[in-house]
């Protein structure tokens, strides 16, 4: 799912050509984000769209071979004129007379002819790993053969070859992202691209290769003084270990147009997708020098009249995390009751926030729908939570650049993050960004594959995950001023992290401080069912069950599975009742109608009417599970497929708890599960007890630094 839809799209037509354009946003100046070569598209700009459309129009395209641009079949199609005619008809359609233009390696190219001939139009440039200066061709140079060689090898940059294209364009693709991303840790970006360069083909990229570009034939001189000729302010970006293009051409074109220069330091060819916080900066303060944005109004109080602060993120995935924190926020205002805590949160989260009378931070309401998202990637019970994570990517971009944003225009005394991973991410990535302490809490650590033996990419990507968690923590230990993990350590998986790394639990034992899983509220007020009949209106003598599947609407099939299963058990017990929650995202219509099956979207104290039923169905998400343990409740419990968090860490602590029937939703019919829930009905749990006073040992741990 993206970070932010186009405001607008369509098709630019040049000579027959229908070229994809969108426009983003409706600031002041228009930004024109440029294509590059057609081995990508203009998706390769998503983790920067979301951050400039906020503060200016934003303008992308495809170029002529890939995206949903057209692919023509001739090489003239593809001549470097075309494409600057491309440029120029995007700009007319979209109503912009002049934009900043930024550009990639050969786009760049494009960008330098552009002004050639419509000076006017160019505002400014960012040009990015640029390709205009410089002799010989980078393939010539990089591969050492003759493009059109019989070669006995296909070794390195020997793929770079007209017959290597057309027998294996898959391997070039591969080996060419590989290069363009030298940098550790760069898989998801890797992943990218190579699904950007396999959207066109080998033919469709040797048209654009024999085509035409007055660059080609023009001397070493000549290129020197068109670049100089260039009039409007410049911006190069460039990476010192770009291998695609020589670094020094980046630092030649800086010198040649008098413009700004930033070399990214053991940056490789796409620092913009690689290092996206340094680059969406650098653009836009240089954006800001050419067209100042409008005067601002800042009041500023001082200091010793300032009220405490705190940020609080709350993550948007289910409900749990919310409720939780709210038990420590709470506990923590109890200590320190001049604290004013507004919350950075999504939609559902925020309606239980407003509910509970808390400050939600109005601009929070712009970050992109990680719910949705979460949703989108779901079906049928079935949740690849890695790969979702992995894809949030953009999200997490967008996010992260909309609270770094906010936390320099309030100073806040204390950040506290509830699995805030985007803000951890990138403040590790970015450490000079943090200007405030900072909290981060979780109950997991660390990604596992699901499949191991099916999927061995699974377990690369998850070790790779892991090792730059690891080697952020171990270089940047002070971005982190507390890391709560809440359990115990005994709650989490004795299992390695990947291949020479440490165990989850032993890493976890060195990085984090334990305190007692967080729960919100005291579970004695749930263990006497017969009282919350009373008071919740219920018959004694009915047997009761209960299901719920948590806030994100990934829950719906095991809803109907369960309105399915109580269908068979009522044949059995047909005075059985079951009360239905279904969260805010699943209407109680869509759930087929079953006697004795009463639905709601929400209740108060929905939880306890999990825990006055007779047996509880659940999701396996570890919120609903542990309030079930804590409160000595008989449950059910399905993990989504492929969720490395349910399946490995939940199961491994409510096997610890000793606690809840697990249930494979695959495997499992209506018949199946009316047998499993009468069976539940007649156990009697001797879980392990749950601790009462983890959101005070928390709140303890976080007030001590605001005492300091």
């Amino acid at each position: 799912m993206r970070a932010r839809q186009p405001d607008r799209s369509g098709y630019a037509v040049n000579d027959g050509v229908r070229v994809y354009y969108e426009v983003h946003g409706s600031g002041s100046p228009t930004l024109l984000l440029m294509p590059s070569w057609a081995i990508t598209q203009s998706r390769t700009w998503k983790l920067q769209v979301p951050y400039l459309a906020r503060h200016f129009r934003v303008v992308t395209f495809d170029a002529r071979g890939n995206g949903l641009t057209d692919r023509p079949d001739t090489d003239a199609a593809y001549d470097a004129e075309r494409i600057v005619e491309d440029t120029l008809a995007v700009m007319d359609a979209t109503g912009t007379d002049a934009a900043v233009f930024v550009a990639l390696c050969t786009g760049t190219i494009w960008t330098t002819l552009l002004h050639q001939r419509h000076a006017d139009r160019m505002l400014g440039l960012v040009a990015i790993s640029p390709n205009v200066l410089g002799d010989p061709p980078p393939w010539r140079r990089r591969s050492g053969h003759g493009f059109e060689a019989a070669l006995d090898t296909d070794e390195g940059w020997a793929k770079e070859n007209r017959a290597y294209w057309k027998r294996d364009w898959e391997g070039y693709v591969r080996f060419f992202a590989e290069r363009m991303l030298p940098e550790p840790f760069s898989t998801k970006a890797y992943d990218d691209m190579v699904g950007w360069g396999l959207d066109t083909d080998a033919e469709t990229i040797l048209h654009d290769q024999d085509s035409s570009c007055p660059l080609d034939v023009m001397t070493p001189e000549e290129r020197v003084e068109l670049c100089g000729s260039i009039s409007c302010p410049v911006l190069v970006i460039g990476g010192t270990a770009d291998e695609i293009v020589m670094p020094g051409r980046a630092v030649r074109l800086a010198e040649v147009t008098g413009g700004d220069l930033l070399m990214v330091e053991g940056g490789g060819h796409v620092p913009h997708a690689r290092h996206p916080v340094v680059v969406n900066h650098a653009i836009k303060e240089f954006v800001d020098r050419i067209v100042p944005p409008l005067p601002r109004r800042t009041p500023w109080l001082f200091a010793r009249n300032r009220t405490r602060a705190a940020l609080w993120v709350s993550s948007p995935i289910g409900l749990g995390h919310v409720l939780r924190d709210l038990a420590i926020a709470r506990a923590v205002r109890e200590r320190v009751p001049d604290l004013r805590i507004e919350w950075w949160a999504q939609p559902p989260v925020t309606n239980v926030l407003a509910a509970a009378g808390e400050i939600i931070h109005p601009v929070s309401q712009e970050m992109g729908s990680e719910t949705e998202h979460w949703e989108s990637e779901a079906s049928d019970h079935d949740l690849h939570a890695f790969q979702a994570f992995r894809n949030m990517d953009e999200i997490f971009c967008a996010n992260y650049l909309l609270f770094d944003e906010v936390v320099r225009e309030t100073p806040y005394d204390l950040w506290v993050g509830d699995e805030s991973w985007e803000v951890d991410h990138f403040l590790h990535e970015n450490p000079e960004r943090k200007i405030a302490p900072y909290v981060f809490t979780t109950d997991v650590v660390g990604f596992l594959p699901v499949d191991p033996e099916g999927d061995p990419r699974e377990v690369e990507l998850t070790a790779d995950y892991n090792a730059e968690m690891i080697e952020h923590r171990a270089r940047y230990p002070q971005v982190r001023d507390l890391s709560l993990f809440l359990g115990a350590a005994a709650e989490l998986p004795a299992v390695p992290m990947g291949t020479g790394l440490p165990g989850v639990r032993e890493w976890a034992e060195d990085w984090f401080e334990m305190v007692p899983y967080v729960l919100p509220f005291d579970p004695r007020d749930y263990r006497d069912p017969i009282a919350l009949r009373n008071r919740l209106g219920y018959p004694q003598d009915v047997p009761l069950l209960a299901a719920a599947v948590g806030g994100t609407a990934v829950g719906r099939p095991l809803l109907d599975l369960v309105a399915e299963g109580f269908g068979h058990l009522r044949k059995e017990v047909p005075e059985a009742r079951m009360v239905m929650l279904t969260g805010p995202r699943i209407a109680p219509s869509d759930i087929s109608d079953v006697e004795g099956l009463t639905k709601h979207a929400y209740l108060e104290e929905g939880f306890a009417h999990l825990a006055c039923a007779d047996t509880a169905v659940v999701q396996g998400g570890l919120s609903t599970t542990m309030e079930l343990v804590a409160a000595q409740r008989p449950f059910l419990y399905f993990p989504l497929a492929h969720h490395w968090e349910q399946q490995h860490f939940v199961t491994h602590r409510l096997d610890h708890y000793r606690a809840g029937t697990r249930m494979d939703y695959a495997s499992t019919s209506p018949p199946d599960l009316a047998t499993a829930m009468l069976r539940s009905m007649q156990r009697r749990p001797r879980y392990r007890a749950v601790r009462r006073d983890g959101a005070d040992v928390a709140a303890e741990r976080i007030v001590s630094l605001l005492r300091r």
